[in-house]
Formats: structure tokens, sequence, C-alpha cells
């Protein structure tokens, strides 16, 4: 009986050890997914605080120019663009003048910017519509120094009339197909003083009033040509397309307002003299050069007001236009291509 007892003993003594063990093994992974858990938290901690030092790394005086409070931005925008065209002058000893203008593009955009890293959605109800029909890209980059605007469209929504001594000539959608690609260049020399994006991104907050002279160079190129639809509606007319090309330098000016620590008024001017130019036009499979240019001017205008209701909220709106001036002595083109916004942001 005795020898029974103890081998029953040593039984249920070997079975708590293997239930220790088991134990012990279900413990462990517990213990190192705690472990694992803080070292991601850690990971975000040690790149939440290089993301901050490098936001608050402000290349700008402080005096005149600093960083706004708060991790996150969110900005609700509604943007509108367009391109108009007016043209006057004798060809083939007939004077003409033409209005012509694109469908105005109107959208609606949400944006969120975490420590200077931004993220937008943008929707044009238009387009969902099938009412718009056209494409265009706007890509914007600025920095204390550099400034860049890209604009891309491609339109068959040009339309206007043509008044001549013979008459008016109507233009309709789809008659057209037009291509525009524009880019302006910006190098601000007070860069120190001066903020742009403070004017037209609200990552930065002009304290103080300053201005920069500004040095830059604009390209500007595209194509305009006859559809197969005004062939056929009006059989009689010439097959056209008509390219230019011009690449400018110049300088200007821009200057930032600040009023009562809570308006910002921007205004900057940036003329450029086309000093290269591509000019062709084919004309039923013809093709001729443009004729001597008298004056070929592209300037690059910007406007926006900013007002800070507190340190949190704040509202604006801005305005770029690509303004070119062409006269070959004989027809003088000017072309309007605009981009206008208005937003409403919050810092968190």
């Amino acid at each position: 009986m005795k020898k029974i007892l103890m081998i029953l003993i040593a039984v249920l003594a070997g079975s708590m050890a293997a239930s220790a063990e088991q134990d012990s093994t279900v413990v462990a992974p517990a213990a190192e997914k705690k472990h694992q858990r803080l070292t991601r938290q850690e990971r975000r901690a040690r790149l939440d605080s290089m993301l901050t030092a490098r936001y608050y790394k402000s290349p700008y005086d402080s005096n005149y120019v600093v960083r706004p409070e708060g991790k996150l931005t969110l900005k609700l925008r509604l943007n509108q663009t367009g391109n108009d065209f007016t043209a006057k002058g004798t060809v083939d000893g007939i004077y003409q003048k033409a209005d012509l203008s694109t469908s105005h593009k109107t959208t609606l955009s949400v944006g969120a910017s975490y420590r200077g890293i931004s993220l937008a959605l943008a929707v044009n109800p238009a387009k969902w519509k099938g009412v718009y029909k056209d494409y265009e890209l706007n890509l914007n980059y600025f920095s204390s120094r550099i400034s860049l605007d890209f604009s891309y469209q491609q339109s068959k929504s040009l339309q206007g009339d043509i008044d001549s001594d013979e008459g008016t000539l109507r233009i309709e959608a789809d008659d057209v197909d037009l291509k525009v690609l524009t880019l302006a260049g910006y190098y601000t020399f007070n860069h120190r003083h001066f903020s742009f994006p403070a004017a037209f991104t609200q990552s930065y907050i002009q304290k103080r009033s300053a201005g920069s002279w500004l040095a830059g160079f604009s390209y500007q190129a595209g194509s305009l040509k006859t559809t197969d639809d005004l062939a056929a509606r009006m059989p009689e007319s010439s097959e056209l397309r008509y390219y230019v090309g011009h690449f400018g330098i110049g300088g200007g000016y821009g200057y930032n307002l600040v009023l009562g620590r809570k308006w910002l008024f921007h205004l900057s001017v940036m003329p450029t003299f086309v000093i290269f130019n591509r000019n062709n036009i084919t004309v039923d499979g013809e093709r001729i050069r443009a004729g001597r240019v008298g004056l070929n001017m592209i300037f690059n205008e910007r406007a926006a007001i900013v007002y800070n209701f507190s340190p949190r909220y704040f509202a604006g709106a801005t305005l770029v236009v690509n303004n070119s001036y062409y006269d070959d002595d004989d027809v003088v083109i000017n072309q309007n291509k605009w981009r206008a916004r208005f937003c409403l942001g919050m810092r968190l």
C-alpha cells in the first residue's frame, strides 16, 4: 500500500510539473507580444518626434514667419478654373475679332496635413453628371526660396464668336480641340522674411509685413486645331492647326501685408519676356511658320487673402493667373488661364 501511494504521489507531482511548464509556455508569448507592442509605440513616438523636429525647423526668421501650432490641419476647398482667349487683327485684308472661352471647372476637395505631409481628395460634381468633359491638372510647389505652378488642360468646350467684316462666325463646343501646358517658376530673394506658403498653403503664418524681389521663368506650349465636328457642320471651312511654344525669363515683386495679426493680403506680379518661341500654323495640311513677332510676353500674377479667426480656425481665398500676350504686327492674341480657390481650415 505504501509503495502504491508513493507511485501515485510521483505521478501527481509529474502532472503538476507538466501543467506548470504548459502555463509558462502560454505566458511567454503574451509577455513577448506586450514587449513588441511597446516597441511599436516607441517607434511611433520616435517617428513623430522626427516629424515634429523637421516641421519646426523653419528656414524663416521667426520674427516674421512661424509655423502654426497643432499636429493636424484639415481643409475644405472650393476650386474653379477657366481659360479665356481674345484675338484681333487683319488677315488677308479682313479684320477679325474673336472672343472664346472654355467651360469653367469647379471641384470640391478635402485635404489633411500632418506635420507638413499632405494628402487631398478632389471631386468634380459636373464630371460625374457628364456635363464637364474637359481634362485639367494643376500642381503647385512652395518652399521658402523656390515656387512652381504647373497646369495642363485638354478641352473641347472652347466656344464663342468670331466677328469680321463678313459677319459673325459662331464656334460651338467640340468644334475646336485645345491643349495648353503652362509652367512658371519663381525664386524669392528675401526668403527669410517673405513667405509664399503663408498666403497659399497656410502651412506658415506671416507675423509681420514683408516683400521680396522675384526672378523666374515661364513656359507655355499648346495647340489649337479644328475637329471633324466643325468640318461636318461647316464643310467649306479649312482644316486648321495652330501650335505655340514660348519660353520667357523675367522678374517681379511680391508683398505680404499683415493687418491686425489676423489678416494677410498678398499680391505678386512677375512679367517674363519670351526669348524663344516655336510657332507654326498648318492649313489644310500645309505647314506655315508664324510671322515675325513684335512683342511676346507672359505675365504671372498671384493674389491671396487669409483671415485667422483664432490660432485654430482660418479661411482664405487665392487667385493665380497666367496671362500671355502675342503680337506679330498683324494679329494680337491674349490668353488668360486662371485658377481661383476658397478654403476653410482647422488646426488640431
